[in-house]
């Protein structure tokens, strides 16, 4: 199981907070490298002891040779790269794991909402649909997990222990007999699945969304049962697993030779420094690191399948049991209940100021944070806005200081405006005049100065009225002056007319105004729909109307009609009913 110790250094308060976990043994770093560090002290000291009793001179400096050889090289293994990097990938991958782990209780909760009926057949659907899906993790668990394994080792196990029955392990047994090698850890889900069909078509599942939710829900669960099994079968990398390890035990090895004390033993920074006034009974600093780097891979090695037998591996076995108690409580138990509906104390207070403190906890009142600009002051004479009103500013204002007012200027004139003003300009080339044939565009940036002067010795045509010229003018100062006038607008020609959408001078040729675009012969309109379906020339037909249809004049009443009495008792009295004249008038 994990060692949990985060209450211990929950307040990390005075001095040596984390001393106290250095005393635990159980998943400890002590336990992982006692042996290891034991192995190397050993061979560390057969060495020392090998270079004091030879028994010449000789063999004692080809000793020293040795050991200052491999002093000197044997920092080129880049070992603390790669073993952090190793270490990391290993973790990320551990808590990638315990989070892909599935948990029923979503669903539990699904169905205890949707499945309804408080009858036998009821509880048997919602029991059965949970039970199954901790049937499908209980069966991943024991094809990942050794202890799960050693737990229910056969189909006979899972029969005694309730998550299967005698005649669901017939059916397994008949499957992997036909189809051995595929896992059939999906198959209790197929089985949920078509449960909740079936409470839908005996109308337990009220509408169709729901029967979705769990289905997906379901879906989830076998998806992330899936994962675990290629987590289990996909592994990292054995080419890294392998360099990492070689990487460790060899330096080690090295540093065995070269942390030895001899006579004659030299730096790595200055070969001709003599250290052998030191005598070394214990190698301190040779044990730190193999400490720390032994210990380092001790930790990914245990980490790599988190559902083994170590220290820190994952309480499968408790899971197992937790999301079956867990599942039937919530589809069962607790199933369409809930405590009395009651007014809590805050109901007239709407919601409370602050919930009240213990008297040891009265101290540790917090208050409720500020941005980081609430302590900033503006002085008030630094608050007054210095920006222009945007509304105050008149359209004729925002014109281009190189442009005309509407007002003065001719109608030629106050198209190119409209052209600047929109930046979208056209042109029609001195090719060929059949309709539908464009001629090749311009493609030159726009303001560009040979572009610009060939563009202008072709013949321009104006853009058609557009609904914002109208407008632009509809609203000028000069037809402000006179309101009662029918607005007018002026077009290409230099006459004014009606504004109308069904105005024929919509479809006339526009007059030449220079331009930075040239488009075909055909005139791109920006008017609206209803100006571009009125404006085809043809003139409105004469739909008969309610005057003409029907007669005018006083029409004369008709003769009395019997109408039956509603006694039916008097058979013999009626009543008659008079029309009276009616003047028709449309």
């Amino acid at each position: 199981m994990t060692v949990t110790y985060t209450g211990e250094v929950a307040t990390c308060r005075g001095f040596g907070t984390f001393l106290k976990v250095l005393y635990r043994w159980r998943g400890s770093i002590y336990k992982l490298v006692w042996l290891d560090l034991l192995i190397f002290l050993l061979i560390y000291y057969s060495l020392a002891l090998t270079y004091r009793f030879l028994p010449t001179d000789e063999s004692k400096r080809t000793f020293e040779g040795v050991v200052n050889y491999c002093s000197y090289h044997g920092n080129v293994i880049p070992l603390s790269f790669v073993l952090g990097f190793y270490v990391t990938v290993v973790m990320n991958r551990w808590w990638n794991q315990y989070t892909t782990i599935p948990w029923p209780d979503s669903i539990a909760v699904f169905v205890s909402a949707t499945i309804h009926g408080q009858d036998e057949r009821g509880r048997l659907l919602r029991r059965t649909i949970v039970r199954y899906v901790c049937l499908c993790l209980t069966m991943v668990l024991t094809m990942i997990s050794p202890r799960v394994k050693k737990r229910f080792p056969t189909l006979d196990n899972f029969v005694e222990s309730g998550l299967m029955l005698e005649n669901e392990k017939q059916i397994l047994i008949n499957l992997n007999d036909k189809f051995p090698k595929p896992s059939k850890h999906w198959l209790p889900i197929v089985w949920a699945a078509s449960i909740v069909t079936r409470a839908r078509k005996e109308g337990r599942i009220r509408d169709d969304f729901a029967v979705k939710t769990i289905i997906d829900e379901l879906n989830k669960f076998r998806g992330q049962a899936g994962l675990l099994l290629s987590y289990d079968t996909i592994s990292v990398p054995l080419v890294y697993t392998q360099v990492v390890t070689i990487a460790v035990y060899s330096y080690f090895m090295t540093t065995a030779l070269g942390s030895q004390w001899v006579e004659n033993k030299t730096t790595h920074k200055d070969a001709g420094s003599n250290i052998s006034s030191i005598d070394q009974y214990f190698p301190i600093f040779t044990t730190l690191e193999f400490f720390f780097y032994m210990g380092w891979l001790k930790v990914a090695e245990s980490l790599i399948n988190p559902f083994g037998e170590d220290d820190d591996d994952f309480e499968v076995n408790w899971l197992i049991d937790r999301d079956l108690q867990v599942s039937y409580m919530i589809v069962d138990e607790m199933h369409h209940e809930h405590p009395e509906l009651l007014k809590d104390q805050y109901w007239d207070e709407v919601f409370p100021t602050e919930l009240p403190y213990t008297i040891a906890t009265e101290n540790q009142r917090e208050e409720h944070p500020e941005p980081s600009t609430a302590r900033v002051a503006v002085p008030p004479r630094q608050r007054s806005m210095v920006t222009v009103n945007p509304s105050s500013v008149k359209i004729d204002e925002m014109m281009p200081s190189n442009t005309v007012s509407y007002k003065f200027a001719p109608p030629e004139q106050l198209q190119m405006n409209d052209d600047a003003q929109s930046g979208i300009h056209f042109m029609v080339s001195r090719g060929s005049s059949k309709r539908g044939k464009r001629d090749q565009v311009d493609r030159n940036s726009m303001g560009s100065t040979n572009s610009m002067a060939s563009l202008q010795q072709q013949t321009p045509i104006t853009r058609a009225n557009s609904v914002t010229s109208m407008l632009k003018r509809l609203f000028s100062k000069e037809d402000q002056r006179n309101p009662t006038q029918t607005p007018t607008q002026t077009d290409g020609s230099g006459s004014r007319f009606t504004i109308s959408a069904s105005n024929a001078s919509l479809n006339k040729p526009a007059t030449a105004v220079a331009g930075s675009m040239k488009i075909a012969n055909e005139v791109i309109e920006e008017v609206d729909e209803q100006a571009t379906i009125t404006s085809m020339g043809k003139r409105p037909e004469n739909r008969p109307t309610a005057m003409s249809v029907f007669a005018q004049g006083v029409h004369t009443s008709s003769e009395p009609v019997d109408v039956p009495s509603r006694n039916s008792n008097h058979t013999n009295s009626t009543s008659k009913l008079h029309l009276s004249y009616f003047k028709v008038g449309l």
